[in-house]
């Protein structure tokens, strides 16, 4: 499958293929291809940089897929995003929401503070990091929130509620709140809370303990926990 950046050829993880390979044949799909590739050509810088794009979709597969932490759209800044919400590379300071998640943590679990923001490790152990927008200008937050990207991801949220059982979705804020919409929440955890924003985090995102939630759900059907641990 050609990028939707339109540059080097990238790839999608074969079993989340398996689950979307009609989403990448429909008009909204080369609708976003277009927009990118058009944005690219006229030199506007466009993050994450293309091979990311789908870095939540290939860093957990389908089956491996244990808890969702939905997103809005990539961090705007350079060398923010590589395509993992809330998700930055080392080396870059630890925005204000993420470091409010390691607030809550450090509470929920008794975890001391990372000194960085690479939640690899999560994606590794089954947490699917999903921006509900894919990409975003440079320094332009939102930017790219009409251009069909909420198609796909509804799609792949509707993929996991149908076809996997027992998971945890993590709806932090409005915005991530409106998928629960999409959500059977009898066969799964639906966990919801405040923004981890500065603006919103002590409306009670503070002392939501969904990371221990998460685990003992996990736990309570027979799966590996998750180690929120970030290792150095």
């Amino acid at each position: 499958m050609s990028s939707p950046a339109g540059n080097k050829e990238i790839h999608i993880d074969p079993s989340w293929n398996n689950q979307l390979s009609n989403e990448f044949k429909q008009p909204y799909f080369a609708g976003i291809r277009d927009f990118l590739k058009k944005e690219k050509s006229a030199g506007k810088t466009i993050f994450p940089p293309g091979p990311e794009i789908f870095n939540a979709y290939n860093l957990t597969p389908f089956e491996k897929v244990k808890i969702v932490i939905i997103g809005q759209d990539p961090y705007h800044g350079q060398g923010q995003a590589h395509g993992l919400c809330f998700s930055v590379q080392r080396g870059v300071a630890v925005p204000p929401s993420l470091g409010n998640i390691y607030k809550e943590m450090r509470t929920d679990l008794g975890f001391d503070i990372p000194k960085h923001g690479f939640l690899e490790s999560w994606a590794k152990q089954g947490v699917f990091m999903l921006n509900a927008i894919l990409t975003v200008e440079k320094d332009q937050p939102a930017s790219h929130k009409h251009i069909g990207w909420q198609f796909f991801t509804d799609a792949t949220i509707m993929a996991l509620n149908e076809h996997r059982d027992h998971l945890v979705f993590m709806l932090w804020g409005a915005f991530a709140q409106q998928k629960a919409a999409l959500l059977d929440t009898k066969r799964h955890l639906v966990l919801t809370a405040a923004h981890p924003s500065p603006f919103s985090a002590d409306k009670g995102f503070f002392g939501c303990k969904h990371f221990s939630k998460a685990n003992e759900w996990l736990k309570q059907h027979g799966e590996q926990q998750i180690d929120w641990k970030i290792p150095d």
